[in-house]
């Protein structure tokens, strides 16, 4: 089966987007190119009538867990372990590498 597209189309279009491909690369290129295309055409091919589209192949599912209030680490517990504190936050340089 001959490919449905040629080496000078996949330079043309190369040239385009203005790479540089070797030999070997164009060669290569043209065969894997050429391999989706055929799959495209394959896929052309199919009876789709009443298959709706879709997005997705599967059912997405929202996997955030729920937004549920519990006990944390104590807020002074945590201060006292910074290096330093200013008005019950974090203090930290204004400019990075300037001390505090």
């Amino acid at each position: 089966m001959s490919s449905p597209l040629s080496r000078d189309e996949v330079a043309h279009v190369a040239r385009l987007a203005r790479l540089k491909l070797t030999n070997e690369e164009l060669d290569l290129f043209t065969e894997q190119l050429g391999a989706v295309l055929e799959h495209a055409t394959d896929m052309q091919s199919l009876n789709l009538e009443g298959v709706v589209p879709t997005a997705h192949p599967f059912g997405l599912i929202n996997v955030v867990r729920a937004d549920v209030v519990r006990p944390s680490l104590d807020h002074q517990a945590v201060m006292a372990m910074a290096p330093d504190v200013e008005d019950g936050r974090f203090a930290v340089p204004r400019i990075m590498g300037e001390a505090p």
